[in-house]
């Protein structure tokens, strides 16, 4: 993605697999591993040196799940050449630092270094650990675990705790070879430069043996049946959390995804929205009330943290939240606030190099072609009615409480 905009190069490694339970702990424990060394950088001081030698250049990863795809994204900055004096190119540099990073690393006797891997295991069980100690995100967790207790999306993008403790180092290795030879790998970068330049330096550096190219699938969305199902937990929390998801057969794919983007705008992500004025604002019945639409899964989920003794009042304010989305009932300055804010967000996308590389794997995971730009146009021409036909698809599939273990009556 060719640009004069920035001083810097930005590049992004996107590599996914399908969400399995034999294999996500494994590939969510390996960026970890590979960022302690490479074969030219054995030891993780000269691995962190050599980003300074490359004037202070950043590195680092993410690992998240998209539909039901687990994804690591590597991410590298390095400046321009035009801005300091070098007689290699940096993005040359960069491209092999990354490169090695990822299809060189430290290996001993055909597996990890067994040091690397028992260190990483234990930074990835504390990573874990904090998800149980951070109730917020703990009831995130449960609900999507159990509603999708039997699709791969049940899965945390890290793995278990449990799993965690019984990689070893030469299963961990096989995992890798498996991982890079079976997943999808997308590169991008956005700087000053050009296709061929940036195709050399990829067959070059990032030695990795395939016998074919793998495309992503798209998630199939899978609709609710029946009655919502009640699930709680009692654990030792002094604020309960409700939670709720919701299903709906759109997705970033399809036509109607700018409608559901703004159903769900409308309904929780803002202070203006519905889920924020009447349950906390009005009612006082939350101390955060929000929505968060997963388009690849086609997933709404409905997070608030309410008081043990008010859980049902919220839980029925909610639910008639859903219920006056679905007759349509939304106000014009409720629409146009939504629209504002979420073209707000759009642009800024553009302001940050990385962001336009997340938002264009949109694309590759899709199979739809969006630009902001056009994706401001498009909410911009949706109506109140055509977010009804949406919030028509939406259909509340689980409820989730996390509760005390000693609640008094």
């Amino acid at each position: 993605m060719p640009s004069k905009r920035f001083k810097t190069f930005a590049i992004g490694a996107y590599i996914g697999v399908p969400l399995k339970e034999e294999t996500v702990t494994a590939v969510g424990l390996t960026p970890f591993v590979l960022r302690r060394g490479t074969t030219s950088l054995p030891e993780t001081i000269q691995f962190r040196e050599r980003l300074d030698e490359l004037y202070g250049a950043g590195f680092g990863f993410d690992v998240y799940k998209r539909g039901d795809y687990q994804i690591v994204q590597f991410r590298m900055d390095i400046i321009n050449d035009a801005f300091v004096n070098t007689t290699k190119p940096l993005l040359e540099q960069g491209f092999q630092f990354l490169g090695e990073a990822i299809t060189a690393p430290v290996v001993e006797q055909d597996k990890f270094r067994d040091k690397y891997v028992q260190e990483e295991k234990e930074t990835v069980r504390k990573r874990l650990e904090a998800i149980v100690n951070d109730k917020i995100r703990y009831a995130q967790e449960r609900c999507v675990e159990e509603m999708c207790k039997d699709e791969p999306y049940r899965l945390h993008p890290l793995g278990s705790r449990d799993e965690v403790k019984k990689v070893e180092s030469k299963s961990l290795y096989d995992t890798y070879k498996w991982w890079l030879e079976q997943a999808s790998i997308d590169i991008y970068v956005i700087g000053d430069t050009d296709l061929p330049t940036v195709q050399s330096y990829v067959e070059k550096y990032f030695q990795v043996q395939r016998t074919q190219d793998v495309a992503y699938i798209r998630s199939l969305s899978v609709p609710q049946t029946g009655e919502p199902r009640y699930v709680t937990d009692r654990l030792d929390v002094t604020q309960g959390k409700l939670n709720m998801g919701l299903r709906t057969t759109i997705t970033y794919h399809d036509d109607k995804y700018p409608a559901a983007l703004l159903y769900n705008g409308v309904l929780g992500s803002y202070p203006h929205s519905k889920l924020f004025i009447n349950v906390r604002e009005k009612n006082s019945l939350a101390y955060y009330a929000s929505s968060r639409f997963d388009g690849h899964k086609g997933i709404c989920t409905i997070q608030s943290g309410v008081e043990f003794d008010k859980i049902e009042k919220a839980s029925t304010i909610i639910q008639e939240q859903l219920e006056v989305m679905r007759q349509g009932r939304i106000e014009s300055l409720e629409l146009s606030q939504t629209k504002a804010m979420i073209a707000n967000q759009l642009r800024e996308i553009d302001d940050s190099a990385f962001e336009m590389i997340s938002f264009d794997f949109n694309r590759v995971l899709s199979g739809r072609e969006r630009t902001t730009s056009s994706l401001i146009e498009e909410l911009g021409d949706v109506t109140a009615d055509e977010i009804q036909t949406a919030a028509a698809t939406f259909h509340l599939d689980t409820i989730y409480v996390l509760r005390n273990r000693e609640e008094k009556k």
